[in-house]
């Protein structure tokens, strides 16, 4: 295998010395602070109705999210309360960050031919590409709950169960608590 030698353009005394560039990265931010200085000031006095940048107080506001956005997985229910989930597999095959763990087991109702005994996913190891959504046939998995805050201080608290999935609601904002910390 050859190496190929990439010939670097000399640099000039001006860019040896970094001042212009650095003269340069200040003007651009300070563009931007005056610009928007002058926006938020105008429109403090109803003069113009022009939004400048605005920084978002993240834990306290929430900032609104597109309804197609993906956020933490949800398992769907049939009207029994039971998962719609097959045991098919598929999500898991097509998985790239292989996170999605099934153990199928077989059911009574002759309808159904299997269900899913455990269905975990580790977000830890989630990429949320959305493809397990995509190749689900029963459309059992969804990722449209809206739920962005997924933090953990162990990668157990990463793993989500199947009741963890069932309902996203009650597990919104759990952060399991660090044993070594206070």
């Amino acid at each position: 295998m050859a190496t190929i030698q990439v010939q670097r353009k000399q640099l000039n005394f001006w860019e040896r010395i970094y001042l212009p560039e650095i003269f340069r990265g200040l003007a651009i931010t300070s563009g931007h602070f005056f610009r928007n200085l002058l926006f938020h000031g105008l429109r403090a006095f109803g003069l113009k109705q022009f939004r400048g940048a605005v920084t978002i107080q993240y834990p306290e506001e929430q900032r609104p999210l597109p309804l197609r956005s993906r956020t933490r997985h949800r398992l769907t229910q049939r009207e029994d309360g039971s998962p719609r989930c097959v045991a098919c597999m598929m999500c898991e095959t097509v998985c790239p960050a292989l996170c999605i763990y099934i153990v199928a087991k077989e059911v009574p109702d002759p309808d159904i031919e299997k269900a899913p005994a455990s269905f975990d996913i580790d977000l830890g190891k989630c990429v949320y590409c959305g493809f397990c959504v995509e190749a689900c046939p029963e459309d059992a998995i969804r990722m449209d709950t809206q739920i962005l805050d997924i933090a953990s201080y162990s990668r157990e608290g990463m793993m989500y169960s199947m009741d963890d999935l069932l309902h996203p609601e009650k597990h919104a904002n759990r952060i399991l608590v660090d044993p070594k910390r206070p």
